[in-house]
C-alpha cells in the first residue's frame, strides 16, 4: 500500500476520487445482492464515501478499511456522530452503532477481526491498486470476507494513454481474480459520460455471487 501517496492527497485535498453524492451505481444496482436489511456490507478503502451514508440510512449496517485516518475523521464529522476510537494491533477501529470502520492497512485486516460480513461494495479499491498489488488483495479480500458475495465496479480505458489510479481493468483480469471463487455476472457496460480524466473510458459493474 503506498502509504505516503495517499496521505499526500488527503493532506492537500487532492481528493477527485470522492464523489459529491451517492454513486448512482450503487442505488440502482446494491438490490442485485438481494440483502435484508441489517445486512452488514463491507467497503474496502473506502476513504469518506457518501455510498456509507446511503446504505446506513437503508437500513444496512457497514464495514470499512481505510488507510488514511483523515479520511475517516472527516466521514464521522461528517455523519455527526462520535465515534468510539480503540486499538486493535496495527490498526485503529472507529466505530458507532451501525458502523465499524478499520483504519491501517487493509493487509493488516483479518478475518477474525473484521467479524462477518454479508456482502462487499467494492467502488474503490481493486481500481485504485497497482497490478502487482491486485492478485494479493482479491485473494484477501476474499479470505477475510468469507467469499461474501460482491457488487464490483471497475473502468476499462487504454492504460498507455492515462496513468492510474484509478487503473484500468478488463474483464480478463477480473475473471483471473475471481472465476474460480464466484459466478460472475456483467450488470453493466457502458461508455462513461465525459469519460476518465478527459480519456475515454467504460464503467462496469459486476456481481460476484
Amino acid at each position: 500500500m503506498e502509504r505516503d501517496f495517499w496521505l499526500s492527497r488527503w493532506e492537500a485535498n487532492n481528493i477527485p476520487f470522492h464523489e459529491s453524492e451517492t454513486n448512482p451505481l450503487l442505488f440502482k444496482y446494491f438490490k442485485e445482492l438481494s440483502l435484508p436489511k441489517n445486512s452488514r456490507i463491507f467497503i474496502p478503502l473506502c476513504g469518506k464515501t457518501l455510498d456509507i451514508a446511503w446504505l446506513l440510512s437503508n437500513g444496512y449496517r457497514v464495514a470499512g478499511a481505510e488507510l488514511v485516518e483523515m479520511a475517516i475523521q472527516q466521514l464521522f464529522q461528517e455523519l455527526g456522530v462520535e465515534p468510539k476510537i480503540s486499538k486493535l494491533g496495527k490498526l485503529v477501529l472507529y466505530s458507532a452503532p451501525g458502523i465499524d470502520i478499520f483504519v491501517g492497512d487493509i493487509f493488516d485486516l483479518s478475518k477474525e477481526v473484521l467479524g462477518p460480513v454479508n456482502a462487499v461494495y467494492d467502488r474503490a479499491a481493486l481500481v485504485a491498486l497497482p497490478q502487482e498489488a491486485r492478485i494479493r488483495y482479491s485473494a484477501h479480500l476474499t479470505q477475510i470476507t468469507n467469499k461474501a458475495p460482491q457488487l464490483l465496479i471497475t473502468f476499462e480505458y487504454d492504460q498507455t494513454k492515462m496513468a492510474g489510479p484509478p487503473f484500468s481493468i478488463s474483464t480478463e483480469e477480473v475473471n483471473i481474480h475471481y472465476k474460480n471463487t464466484y459466478t460472475l455476472t456483467n450488470l453493466l457496460s457502458q461508455e462513461m459520460s465525459g469519460g476518465l480524466k478527459g480519456h475515454s473510458a467504460k464503467e462496469n459493474v459486476w456481481k460476484l455471487d
